[in-house]
C-alpha cells in the first residue's frame, strides 16, 4: 500500500455549504427523487448536485489536492488550501476523487481530513470510522454523478501507484466511479507462466489435474465448483480458487476462463473459444481492481476489460468487436457428493493451492462485504446464496438456493419461462426446457442484484 505522508494536521471544517466556488458549474439539481425509500432510510437525502464544468480555480485545486499529492507522496500546505476550496465548492461530485485518494492513503489523519471534506460536500456528518468505505458507500447509494474529466484524474492517481494499470484505465462501457483498488497488483504474467511468483492474485493456466481417487487431500465436506463440458467433468476446489481466483483451462475440447470472486461467492465459467474470425483466445487475468466488490478481469492479449459478472468486453479492442462470452453452468456442491455422482471427474491438483487453505466465506467475509457496495436490494440478506440465470427473453431471475433445494427435494417443479431447476450432485442447475445448458451459477444476493437490478426473485 502506498502511504501518503501528513505534513500538516489538516484543516478544521464545520459542516456547512459554501457556494463561493460554483463558478461556471450552472444550475443546481436536487437529488433523491428516483432513489428507493430504503436508500433514503439508510443514507439520508442526497445533497444537491451542480451540473456543468468546474471553474478554472476549482480544476487547479483538484490537480493540487488529488494529483500532486500522490505524485509527491506528500500532503503539504498547498494541498490543505486546495482541499479547503474543494470542500467549500458545494460540488459532491468531487467526492469520487476524494474516495480514490483515500483508498491509497495509509494515514488515519489524512483519511480523517478527506472524510471531513466529504462531509461538507455531502452536507452530512459521516461516522468517524472506515472513512473510505463510508464515503464510497454514500456516493454509490446516492448515485452521485462523476465530476468533469473524472477518468483523467482517476487514471493519474491509479497509474502513479501502479504504472502497469496504464492500459486498463481507458474509456469504454464501464462505470469508472465504481472501480476501486482491491489491495493487490495486476496479474500481467505471460500466458502459461503462472508458476512464476507475482505480487498479485496468481491465475493458473492449463492447471494440473488428478483423478478423484488421487485427490486424497480433499475432505468430502470441502466445497467444489463442478463444471461439465461435452460429457467431461472437472471439480475446482474452493481452497484453490480462493487462492487463484482465475483459471484458464480446457475441458471437453473447449477452452474456458473460470473466474472466482471470493467477495461475491461466485464461480463462473466462460467459453473463450469459437469467437469471431481474427479474435485470439482471451487469456483472462485478475486486474487487482474491484467494481462494487466484484473482481475486474481483463484479457492479457488486448488489455480489454470484461464485466466479470456478465461476460462481455467493456473496453479495448474486444469491446469494439462486441465480444460476449458464452457461459457454462457451474454447480456449487461438496466434494463427496460431486465425486459420487460423477466418479469419472478430474479435479485440480493440490499443489495449485500453494500450501494455503483459506476459507474467506466463513472468516474474512462472514460479517458482510468488506468493500463498499452502496445500497443493497433488501429483498434478501446480502450474503444469501442464489442461483442466477437469464431467461430466453433476457429476463434475469434469481432463485433463493435454500428454498429451491427444499422444494426440489420434496419433488416440486421449479420453472420460470423457459428455465427449469434441478438438483445436480448436491448443487442446483438451471437448464432450458429441453435440458440444454444455459449457464447458471451460484452467487451472493448482493452481487447478483447489483449487476441485475431489475432481477426477478423466486420465490417472491
Amino acid at each position: 500500500m502506498v502511504k501518503l505522508g501528513m505534513k500538516s494536521r489538516g484543516v478544521a471544517m464545520a459542516i456547512g455549504l459554501s457556494m463561493s466556488t460554483l463558478g461556471a458549474q450552472g444550475m443546481l439539481a436536487a437529488g433523491g427523487d428516483d432513489l428507493p425509500d430504503y436508500v433514503i432510510a439508510e443514507f439520508g437525502t442526497p445533497p444537491i448536485v451542480p451540473s456543468g464544468g468546474l471553474s478554472g480555480d476549482l480544476r487547479t485545486a483538484v490537480e493540487t489536492a488529488f494529483v500532486e499529492s500522490i505524485q509527491q507522496s506528500g500532503w503539504g500546505p498547498d494541498q490543505v488550501i486546495a482541499l479547503d476550496e474543494i470542500a467549500g465548492s458545494g460540488d459532491p461530485r468531487l467526492g469520487w476523487i476524494i474516495s480514490d485518494l483515500m483508498r491509497f492513503s495509509g494515514s488515519f489523519e489524512l483519511n480523517a481530513t478527506l472524510a471531513a471534506a466529504a462531509s461538507e460536500l455531502f452536507q452530512k456528518e459521516l461516522p468517524n470510522e472506515n472513512h473510505w468505505g463510508v464515503v464510497t458507500d454514500h456516493l454509490i447509494a446516492w448515485d452521485i454523478p462523476e465530476p468533469p474529466n473524472y477518468l483523467t484524474f482517476k487514471r493519474e492517481i491509479f497509474t502513479t501507484v501502479a504504472p502497469s494499470w496504464d492500459k486498463i484505465f481507458v474509456k469504454g462501457d464501464i462505470d469508472w466511479r465504481l472501480v476501486s483498488w482491491g489491495g493487490v497488483l495486476i496479474d500481467d504474467r505471460a500466458y502459461d507462466t503462472t508458476d512464476d511468483p507475482c505480487n498479485c492474485i496468481p491465475a493458473a493456466d492449463n492447471p494440473e489435474v488428478t483423478s478423484a481417487e488421487e485427490a486424497t487431500w480433499l475432505d468430502d465436506s470441502d466445497i467444489v465448483f463442478g463444471v461439465e463440458v461435452n460429457g467431461e467433468y472437472r471439480a475446482y476446489p474452493r481452497q484453490i480458487m480462493e487462492v487463484r481466483e482465475m483459471v484458464n483451462d480446457t475441458l471437453g475440447g473447449r477452452d474456458l476462463g473460470i473466474p472466482y470472486c471470493t467477495l461475491c461467492g461466485a464461480a463462473q465459467a466462460y467459453f473463450t473459444d469459437n469467437l469471431p474470425n481474427g479474435v485470439e483466445r482471451p487469456i483472462l487475468r485478475t486486474s487487482g481492481l474491484l467494481s462494487r466488490s466484484n473482481k475486474v478481469m481483463y484479457d492479457l492479449n488486448t488489455y480489454s476489460v470484461f464485466d466479470t459478472f456478465l461476460g462481455h468486453a467493456v473496453t479495448g479492442p474486444l469491446a469494439r468487436k462486441n465480444i460476449q462470452l458464452e457461459q457454462a453452468t457451474v454447480v456449487t456442491t461438496d466434494w463427496g457428493t460431486w465425486k459420487k455422482t460423477h466418479p469419472e471427474t478430474t479435479v485440480l491438483a493440490e499443489a495449485l493451492a500453494l500450501g494455503r487453505d483459506p476459507d474467506f466465506r466463513n472468516g474474512r467475509d462472514a460479517d458482510g462485504p468488506i468493500f463498499p457496495v452502496g445500497d443493497v436490494d433488501p429483498r434478501l440478506p446480502v450474503h444469501e446464496d442464489i442461483i442466477g440465470v437469464k431467461t430466453a427473453s433476457g429476463v434475469p431471475v434469481a432463485f433463493q438456493r435454500s428454498a429451491a433445494v427444499v422444494a426440489l427435494q420434496r419433488g416440486d417443479e421449479i420453472t420460470f419461462e423457459n428455465i427449469r431447476l434441478s438438483l445436480d450432485a448436491g448443487g442446483v442447475r438451471a437448464t432450458d426446457v429441453d435440458g440444454s445448458d444455459i449457464g447458471s451459477h451460484q452467487a451472493f444476493w448482493f452481487a447478483w442484484s447489483q449487476f441485475h437490478p431489475d432481477t426477478v426473485l423466486w420465490p417472491n
